[in-house]
């Protein structure tokens, strides 16, 4: 999930990112984008007023990793 604020929108360099990696996993594998802005959901409020991009990594409903910024490796690496 990109996290991101309404006064500078989702990341767009990373979506291109995202489009490549979905195209490298198999039909058979279940892989899913999306994008939240935080000011609207109280879940996301942690994330709130930061200027770099904020990446979360759920299976089941759980956040199992957060990358915080563009970092194309790191992002690649815990898909």
């Amino acid at each position: 999930i990109d996290v991101y604020q309404a006064w500078c929108g989702p990341c767009k360099p990373v979506v291109n990112l995202f489009r490549r990696l979905k195209n490298e996993f198999s039909e058979d594998n279940v892989l899913h984008f999306a994008v939240a802005e935080a000011d609207n959901i109280p879940t996301l409020k942690p994330f709130r007023n930061t200027c770099e991009p904020v990446f979360l990594f759920c299976v089941d409903g759980k956040i199992i990793a957060i990358v915080r910024g563009v970092n194309a490796p790191l992002i690649s690496k815990k898909i």
